[in-house]
């Protein structure tokens, strides 16, 4: 904001300078020129006119650029804001997927590792009962 604010004054500063060495320059040659007092009262008021015109002539056409700048920036501020939001709604999916992907994962490897206990318990159960049934055929002989 600092540089556009010194480059707005700057053009500001030169916009007020311009008109000021205008009005002392045109002042000036009058002044100096071999008029009568009539004529030159003249000439300044000519002067001051045109000066004012072209003033209000600046006038309006930096309303215009400012307006024209203005509508702009409000169009490029909506377009940047719904970049953001369609950004934000799909980084929610996004997010909301691999959350989803993840707790599957995590589910599917749960149950493989269930199903290996089982597994497991299963067979120590099965060699439990080969050993009694071996043990008791021990004790039949």
């Amino acid at each position: 904001m600092g540089a556009k604010q010194d480059g707005n004054i700057n053009t500001k500063d030169f916009v007020i300078g311009a008109l000021i060495g205008g009005i002392v320059g045109a002042s000036t040659a009058l002044l100096y020129a071999p008029k009568s007092g009539k004529e030159l009262r003249g000439d300044i008021n000519q002067g001051a006119t045109q000066l004012k015109d072209r003033a209000n002539d600046w006038k309006d056409v930096a309303y215009e650029k400012g307006s024209a700048l203005k509508d702009k920036a409000y169009n490029m501020g909506t377009e940047v804001k719904g970049k953001a939001v369609d950004s934000a709604s799909q980084l929610s999916k996004n997010v909301s997927q691999k959350t989803q992907e993840l707790t599957k994962t995590v589910q599917n490897k749960l149950q493989d590792k269930r199903n290996k206990e089982d597994e497991a318990l299963q067979a120590a159960e099965e060699v439990a009962e080969a050993i009694e049934e071996a043990a008791d055929e021990l004790e039949k002989k």
